[in-house]
This record gives C-alpha cells, sequence and structure tokens, in this order.
C-alpha cells in the first residue's frame, strides 16, 4: 500500500512486471476515470460495459468524467445478475463493442459487479485477440476480490466460471461512494470475500473484523481500510503466482463447496456468490476440524463470526433445500483445482492458517456432506 489510509485515495500495486497496475480505493473516484484513462491511455475509444441496474445509478456518471476529457464512449447494456455470465450475452457483448469499432489500441471499462467485471473482461481478452479494460467495480465484493487479479470466465451449464482467460485489467478505481447504494444483503455477500482473506492468511486481520466489522458496514474509515487490506492481500498473492499454479489457490477457500452450492441453487439470487463463499468456508473450517487439523473451538470462532453477521454457514441456511450428495458431488468434481480426477480443497490448520490440500479423498468429502445434509 503506497498511501496510508485517510488520503485518498490509497493506492494498492499489483506488481507484474510490465503489466503491473494499481488499485485505487477511496470516495468519488468515479469523477476521475476519464483523466486517469486518458494519462494511461491518450486519445482511446471506452465502450462501457454495465447492467441495467448500475446503469440507473452510476452510468452517467462514468460517462461524464470520460466526456470531460474528450473521450468517446459506447455503452453496452446487459440484464443483472450471473445469467448475464453465458455464451448468449458474451456473444452480445462482444458483437456490440465491435459495432462501436473498439479497436486495439482502445479499451473497456467494466462498470459494475462481480458478473460485469468477469463478463467485461473476458470479452477484453476475446475481441481483436485482447484490448485493454479498466475495471470500476460497484460491489464489496468486486471491489476486495473479483476485480483485482485477471480472472475472467463466463459460467457453463457444467459450473462456475469454467469458461475464460487471465487478462489483466490496466486500472482499478475502487470508488468507495459507489458502496452506498448497494443493498445490504449485496454488502454483506460482499463482505465474506473480506472476511475470507483474514481466515486464510492474517488472524491478527481476523481479530480486527471481529471487533470492528459493525464500522465497516457503517462505511467510513473502517470500510476503506478493510478494502484496502483485502485488496493488498490479494495483489501480493497474484504477483507470485499470476495463473494459479500454486498459492494462489489458496484464494479460493470456500470455493470448492462453495461453487458447487451456488450450481445447485442455480446461480440464482437464491444463493448469492459471496454467502455461498461464506457457507463454503464454514464447511471447509468443519471439514478441517473432522479431519483433526485444527481444534474445533477454532472452526467455530471462525463460522460463529460468518453467522454473527449474518451470512450462511451450511445447507440449513439455504432457502429451498439442496440435491442429494451424489448431485453435489458432481458439482465439486467440475471445480477447477481438480487435477486427474482427484480433489484439491483449501483447508485450514487454523485462522490464518489456509493451506493446499491435494488428493482428498472423494468418499471422505461424501460422508462429511451426508452428515451436513441430514442435520438441515
Amino acid at each position: 500500500m503506497t498511501a496510508p489510509i485517510g488520503a485518498d485515495p490509497a493506492t494498492v500495486t499489483v506488481a507484474l512486471g510490465e503489466r503491473s497496475y494499481d488499485i485505487l480505493i477511496g470516495r468519488g473516484l468515479i469523477a476521475s476515470l476519464g483523466a486517469r484513462v486518458a494519462a494511461l491511455r491518450p486519445g482511446a475509444k471506452a465502450a462501457i460495459v454495465t447492467d441495467e441496474n448500475v446503469a440507473r445509478l452510476h452510468l452517467a456518471a462514468a460517462e461524464a468524467a470520460l466526456a470531460r476529457t474528450g473521450t468517446a464512449t459506447s455503452r453496452v447494456i446487459v440484464p443483472p445478475g450471473e445469467g448475464s455470465k453465458s455464451f448468449r450475452v458474451f456473444e452480445q457483448v462482444c458483437e456490440a463493442i465491435l459495432a462501436a469499432r473498439i479497436e486495439r489500441g482502445d479499451l473497456i471499462v467494466a462498470l459494475g459487479g462481480g458478473v460485469i467485471g468477469d463478463l467485461a473482461g473476458f470479452a477484453a481478452s476475446a475481441v481483436r485477440r485482447g484490448v485493454d479494460y479498466v475495471q470500476l467495480p460497484t460491489t464489496l465484493l468486486a471491489q476486495v476480490d473479483s476485480s483485482v487479479g485477471g480472472k475472467t470466465a463466463i459460467n457453463s451449464a457444467h459450473g462456475k466460471n469454467l469458461i475464460g482467460a487471465f487478462h489483466q485489467p490496466i486500472l482499478v478505481l475502487a470508488d468507495t461512494a459507489l458502496l452506498d447504494t448497494l443493498p445490504e444483503r449485496e454488502f454483506r455477500a460482499g463482505y465474506a470475500e473480506i472476511a475470507k482473506y483474514a481466515l486464510l492468511g492474517d488472524a491478527a486481520f481476523f481479530a480486527w473484523l471481529e471487533a470492528n466489522w459493525r464500522e465497516v458496514f457503517a462505511g467510513g474509515p473502517a470500510r476503506d481500510y478493510a478494502i484496502a487490506v483485502s485488496c493488498g492481500a490479494k495483489a501480493a498473492i497474484v504477483a507470485r503466482d499470476e495463473r494459479e499454479s500454486g498459492e494462489r489457490a489458496l484464494l479460493n477457500l470456500g470455493h470448492t463447496f462453495g461453487h458447487a452450492l451456488e450450481a445447485a441453487c442455480g446461480f440464482s439470487d437464491r444463493l448469492l456468490h459471496g454467502e455461498a463463499v461464506a457457507a463454503g468456508m464454514a464447511l471447509a473450517f468443519a471439514f478441517s476440524a473432522r479431519r483433526g487439523l485444527l481444534p474445533a473451538a477454532e472452526a467455530e470462532r471462525a463460522i460463529h463470526h460468518l453467522a454473527k453477521v449474518g451470512l450462511p454457514t451450511g445447507p440449513k441456511d439455504i432457502a429451498g433445500g439442496l440435491p442429494c450428495v451424489d448431485r453435489l458431488m458432481e458439482l465439486i468434481a467440475q471445480d477447477k483445482k481438480v487435477r486427474h480426477g482427484t480433489l484439491t480443497f483449501i483447508l485450514a490448520r487454523g485462522i490464518g492458517l489456509a493451506f493446499i490440500e491435494p488428493d482428498v479423498d472423494q468418499r471422505e468429502v461424501r460422508a462429511f456432506l451426508n452428515e451436513k445434509l441430514a442435520g438441515q
């Protein structure tokens, strides 16, 4: 972090050599979009990809900021929700970008939450074999996680984020004022990713969250601090392992169980991505305790915090119930960390002590899920 919290903005650099870029964190940053784009790519045109909900709230401000520096813009607006991370919408976005005559020297602005960031970033990776893009995330989850690191994707019938590319942005503007319009449920879902960084590698940050989570929800300096710490944690891991060949897999704490739960719920509003990650982390800690990797009380501490902020921690908290264990195991088998048909999980030896566990016995996972579903 190159600027202290309290300065506006705080800056976190993702150090990737020639492809390094900054994450700027602070209130009101959308107004600087045009000046920052013009400085990075003088004379470029910009196609803004967003969804209908975000367009009503923030598209005019983004367009005005770009217009002030003479940047020509076009807009691509898609339906909100996980359903837009599909082949059909991906094709529509690519065709709209090409119709707007976006060239290789131009760029795309991803204005929205994780769905838009993933969709627009993947389109940027593919159109004309790759154009630059800027992330302007409008949700907490996107600001602390999906906008950082260059993982872009759409969903398949076989699972979440199975079709995509690594394509780094040239800038991330995390305007924390945009979170003021975020529904409480969406904010809470994003908080799950903040908790993830603490649970996987920063016990002191987890203790800080236990004491200060209400202030994070309320806004102000505590919120900006939590976002900056989270971005710093992810940036450091991405810089060491950009393409998830090793350590970066730790960022998937909760995601193996969580993605299966999301798919079981049809990638719908029944279970938001952050909610699925929270439930997945709770299951990962419970599974770790079941294997004797950490004391049950330590797992319960992690699970209690997630529950205290109102996040789901297991099947009992998911409306509408879940399919049978066989179906959940099929979905888990589609996880991107599967190697040669064997399961890899991110487990924990304690709070802040996550690790990658390859070759997990499917029978052990099945027995664990049977216990959890029986208790729902």
